[in-house]
């Protein structure tokens, strides 16, 4: 067994293959938010709630009480821009694989905006680091989405189907993508990947928890390996409640 998989066992769940991923990075692109401003205590209600996983920047990975994670995995995210810069979908390298193994991560992640002017950019960082991934045995998550000035729909199903197949095809171990909105659809996607699991974002936080949990029970149902929500989770007035009910729907299947 490889260092790719002794790892990928401590994100996703080495029985089923599922995975409940809680991404709290916004700190650099939205700043000290609701929910990450005091970051240690949601993260121990996230791994109270029986969340895998969380994704931070380096700077807080190399803070974080060790006693709050319990049995939570690390990702650590190698990818930012911020909404104070005129071109926020541009997201540049901020860190590398050898860096994470230091920090003592358990996979890394990037994250590539398609159907842009800077999509050739971010498609270099990502092959940069998925062959790092590959030279150190660390798992590499990739937040693949249609965004920019050629996309119009970034749910459409042909737009997400390529992000997600793009981020297969380029040595992702774990696909982030959007959920396309319908059960047949995404079925698509996840078939697309060809054997590669694909997780579903959650995007800007909902109004309602019943949508939420609706479109979680969708993706599983057309295959999806698990999700990888973050405000919808961290800002959630339960934390450990909200996690406990959509670890519930992931492991279900």
């Amino acid at each position: 067994m490889n260092g790719k998989n002794l790892r990928i066992r401590r994100i996703m769940d080495p029985t089923t293959g599922k995975t409940v991923i809680v991404p709290m990075d916004h700190g650099v692109s939205l700043g000290p938010v609701r929910g990450i401003a005091t970051i240690n205590d949601s993260i121990e209600k996230i791994s109270k709630g029986g969340g895998t996983c969380i994704v931070v920047h380096k700077g807080i990975a190399a803070q974080l009480n060790q006693q709050i994670m319990g049995n939570l995995g690390l990702i650590i995210h190698l990818s930012a821009s911020t909404s104070l810069w005129s071109e926020p979908n541009r997201k540049t390298l901020v860190g590398d694989v050898l860096g994470a193994v230091r920090l003592g991560a358990d996979a890394v992640s990037v994250h590539v905006n398609l159907g842009g002017k800077y999509e050739n950019e971010m498609m270099e960082q990502m092959g940069e680091i998925s062959s790092q991934c590959i030279e150190l045995g660390m798992p590499l998550l990739a937040m693949m989405y249609p965004r920019g000035e050629n996309v119009k729909d970034q749910y459409d199903i042909e737009a997400v189907k390529k992000c997600a197949r793009v981020g297969a095809e380029l040595g992702a171990d774990i696909v982030k993508t959007n959920y396309t909105g319908d059960v047949e659809s995404f079925r698509e996607v996840v078939k697309g990947c060809h054997h590669v699991p694909v997780v579903i974002a959650g995007g800007p936080k909902m109004d309602s928890e019943k949508a939420l949990l609706k479109m979680v029970k969708d993706a599983m149902a057309a295959g999806a390996a698990g999700i990888s929500i973050g405000r919808n989770v961290f800002q959630h007035e339960d934390i450990a409640e909200i996690t406990r009910k959509l670890a519930a729907i992931v492991f279900s299947r």
